[in-house]
């Protein structure tokens, strides 16, 4: 019975017996899937880690990218370059690095103004040429 509400249209009778033509439709079974209400319930629950503590503390888990490889171990913060650790620094924005004195600015943060700069004027003339 829910193969015929799942297709619907598609199945037509005869007196020679039935003739299903197939079409791409969506599942008949997900719109009767129930919502979880405010109360949440029991399948809401985290689900408690099948890993042991020390795998944790000592492997980075799902950062395998081969097939054949296991998980990278974590090593001790000299071991990794410096540079990894100002990533997540925050970098001025443009309108800080306008107000600055351009001469007085380290080259990091002047290339970044010219960067930025660069992206605003070319985000400018496409709003203009799309206007017209």
């Amino acid at each position: 019975m829910n193969l015929i509400r799942l297709f619907g249209d598609s199945i037509y009778g005869s007196k020679d017996g039935v003739r299903v033509v197939c079409r791409r439709t969506y599942a008949a079974a997900a719109s009767k899937v129930k919502r979880g209400g405010k109360g949440g319930g029991a399948n809401d629950a985290p689900k408690a880690s099948t890993l042991s503590k020390e795998i944790k503390s000592s492997v980075v888990v799902g950062a395998n990218v081969l097939k054949d490889d296991s998980d990278p171990k974590i090593l001790l913060d000299s071991d990794y370059p410096d540079c990894l650790w100002h990533l997540l620094d925050k970098r001025p924005a443009l309108s800080e690095l306008r107000r600055k004195n351009i001469e007085t600015l380290p080259f990091e943060d002047l290339k970044r103004c010219v960067k930025l700069d660069t992206r605003a004027r070319i985000k400018e003339n496409n709003s203009i040429k799309a206007k017209n």
